[in-house]
């Protein structure tokens, strides 16, 4: 009996270990999924940056609020 419950300890452990690989293995590929994101995001932020510098701040025609009727 005493054997029997080694075994499945062991059991046990090995899908734990295996079920921490996965789930390592998931963590690294979502940090690099966000290493991704903000290296876009901050690319579109100096893109956002670089036209408004290009406009010299004025604002199109299209930008313009509305005259009030």
């Amino acid at each position: 009996m005493n054997t029997d419950r080694i075994i499945e300890l062991e059991i046990k452990t090995a899908y734990q270990e295996d079920l921490l690989q996965a789930l390592n293995t998931i963590v690294g590929q979502q940090q690099q999924q966000l290493d991704r994101l903000e290296a876009t995001c901050t690319l579109l932020n100096e893109r956002i940056k670089s036209l408004s510098i290009e406009g010299n701040g004025e604002h199109s025609e299209k930008d313009q609020i509305p005259p009030h009727y």
